[in-house]
């Protein structure tokens, strides 16, 4: 039998609540603990465009000649969040993508966007990926992190992606990002607040609502789907414990040096 929607959610709730109540909010106290946030999160906005397009890929038509896709609702909402997340209009009215803006924020407070950046850079080729992340200067837990995305586009299953890019991001963010405004105080950064308020609009009202139907369109009665889509949920909620509990640690490992240094 085909699990339900809402029993689905009823299954991620322990793991969105540990999310939505991480300990790690708490701890964003100052500018310094907001740039070590950034510097370890901004991986997890930057492979967020590797789901999107792996889904524009799989329930769009890119290639030609051009072909109806098989539902229309589901093009259209990938199209769409394509749009806004690629190219997007900034503070200024300036189109840019997310990612983009999520650097401007970076430097807006200071943090360190050089090395993201040369890391970026240094992934140039599907099949070696994994390489390439392994050899990067990232610490394990981030490594894993991106591991995890690019195992599940390696899957080349529209309904698993789509599982790792609802439950594990999308349908995520609104929680998690109101957690950060109201504890940070991030509203001081003009940047980095119209980044957390464009997310939590268009991740909360629009996108996802409609991400769920992408879930059931693609999973329809096929239960082995389902289940498919439980478990990789599961697994990237749990790789985003994980990143939280690493920037946690290094948070208050920031702070011990402080204490320690005086």
């Amino acid at each position: 039998m085909a699990m339900k929607i809402e029993n689905l959610e009823q299954e991620l709730q322990p793991l969105r609540e540990q999310l939505k109540n991480h300990p790690m909010y708490a701890q964003l106290e100052s500018v310094d603990d907001i740039k070590t946030f950034m510097e370890s999160h901004v991986y997890a906005v930057w492979d967020f465009m590797s789901l999107l397009k792996a889904l524009q890929q799989d329930l769009t038509c890119v290639g030609l000649p051009w072909h109806p896709a098989k539902d229309t609702a589901v093009t259209r909402f990938i199209n769409e969040i394509v749009l806004e997340e690629e190219s997007d209009f900034n503070e200024k009215g300036e189109a840019k993508s997310h990612f983009e803006m999520y650097l401007d924020a970076m430097q807006e407070v200071g943090a360190d966007t050089q090395k993201v950046e040369a890391t970026i850079s240094s992934f140039n080729d599907l099949k070696a990926i994994s390489t390439q992340i392994e050899a990067a200067e990232l610490n394990r837990v981030e490594k894993n992190f991106l591991q995890f995305t690019f195992e599940v586009i390696n899957t080349q299953q529209p309904h698993i992606i789509a599982a790792a890019f609802t439950f594990g991001r999308e349908d995520l963010i609104p929680d998690m990002f109101l957690g950060i405004i109201e504890q940070s105080g991030a509203g001081k950064y003009k940047k980095l607040e119209y980044y957390l308020k464009r997310h939590i609009e268009l991740d909360g009202e629009d996108h996802g609502p409609l991400a769920l139907r992408m879930i059931k369109a693609l999973c329809g009665s096929d239960a082995q789907k389902w289940t498919d889509v439980l478990e990789y949920s599961k697994q990237a909620l749990q790789c985003r414990v994980e990143l939280w509990d690493s920037i946690a640690q290094k948070l208050e490992a920031n702070k011990n040096n402080l204490v320690n240094a005086s």
